[in-house]
């Protein structure tokens, strides 16, 4: 699970502080932070869960072949369950 960091960040110049409020002229306003690689191994995992799911919502397997696609569907699905 990804650590989350709360910061500061000014409205107006958008500098980022952390852990207290700059005692300066900013206004700021409290924000979290998370680390730029966790963030984007989420994004890459939403983006295969996506795509299992349109396969799930548009295809539609022939009569004699329902069982094999849902195994294989099923296969897919554990993949993306797998811990990495």
């Amino acid at each position: 699970m990804a650590e989350i960091v709360t910061a500061w960040q000014c409205i107006g110049c958008g500098k980022i502080e952390a852990p207290q409020q700059c005692v300066g002229v900013c206004q700021d306003r409290r924000i979290e932070l998370v680390d730029a690689e966790e963030h984007r191994a989420v994004l890459a995992r939403s983006v295969e869960v996506d795509a299992l799911l349109r396969q799930i919502a548009f295809s539609t397997p022939h009569d004699d072949a329902w069982q094999a696609s849902y195994r294989a569907l099923q296969e897919r699905a554990r993949k993306l369950l797998r811990p990495d």
